[in-house]
């Protein structure tokens, strides 16, 4: 395993936690939901040869502790989260970065390459959300994948699952097991790391509001009301998981509505290829980068 350091720095609104490894051109690794940055180590140990990688647990994950004190709060949608990756960017003295995200980072990555393009590259995307999605996300087939959004608003619901690591250790694991194309693709050892992170202090909480930032342009989507944006000019890739059940490989599909210049292929994975097929993942990522 490459060697990593651990580093706590200050920006924004947050003291960041960012894992730091590698040598070369710059990536900054953005996790999603329910994540933190440890679920990047399989490609911190193939690309740290080549890549200088930054991998920072966002706020209310991991241990960059919740600005908002661990309350409930809808201060921190992709907007905001854009705005302190950039002052991390800053603090790290990174004017320049290839972005590299899942899930929620996918959102934060469209909003940087709207709002921010200067401080990237390229963008290369795993499964993500996206205006475009619109009316899909209701279609009748896909309301039984979609619940835990509707849960994860809830004002009680860190109180709930976070009333013991048993009631953690059921909600995040199924969450991973589902998801994945195979259910043992996280081990019983690697759910005890995620309960150990999600039971930290204000983390359940800080992940969960996330679903609050962002419930507002999602019913608009769902409605067909959401304003759609402009094409992002930053090149972009994604290496979408073919079997995800909650981001479904054919909305891979609208990603030319989103971006000027994408290419789209699919992995043998449900919802976490860089976790579930590492090799092929870190190919992937050093094919685009270094090209």
């Amino acid at each position: 395993m490459a060697a990593i350091e651990h580093r706590r720095i200050r920006a924004g609104r947050c003291d960041w936690h960012v894992a730091v490894a590698g040598n070369g051109p710059p990536l900054l690794l953005v996790h999603g939901w329910p994540e933190f940055w440890a679920v990047w180590e399989k490609q911190i140990e193939r690309l740290a040869d080549r890549f200088s990688l930054y991998v920072p647990d966002l706020p209310g994950f991991g241990e960059t502790p919740d600005p908002n004190g661990g309350r409930p709060s809808d201060s921190l949608g992709a907007d905001a989260l854009a705005d302190e990756i950039a002052a991390l960017l800053a603090a790290l003295g990174l004017s320049r970065v290839g972005l590299v995200t899942h899930d929620v980072g996918g959102s934060v990555a469209q909003s940087l390459g709207l709002r921010r393009p200067e401080l990237l590259t390229k963008i290369f995307l795993f499964n993500c959300p996206m205006p475009f999605i619109g009316q899909r996300w209701r279609d009748a087939s896909h309301i039984p994948e979609i619940w835990y959004q509707t849960f994860n608003q809830q004002p009680w619901a860190a109180e709930v699952i976070g009333s013991s690591a048993a009631n953690c250790r059921l909600y995040i694991g199924a969450m991973l097991r589902h998801w994945a194309y195979r259910p043992d693709a996280f081990s019983e050892a690697d759910i005890d790391r995620w309960v150990e992170a999600y039971m930290r202090p204000g983390n359940l909480q800080g992940g969960f509001n996330w679903y609050r930032a962002a419930a507002p342009a999602r019913l608009a989507a769902m409605a067909g009301t959401i304003a759609l944006p402009p094409k992002i000019k930053v090149p972009a890739y994604s290496f979408w998981g073919r079997y995800d059940p909650v981001l479904k490989s054919a909305w891979s599909e609208l990603l030319p509505e989103a971006f000027e210049t994408v290419e789209v292929s699919l992995s043998e994975a449900g919802h976490f290829p860089h976790w579930e097929v590492p090799d092929e993942t870190a190919a992937r990522i050093a094919g685009f980068f270094e090209h």
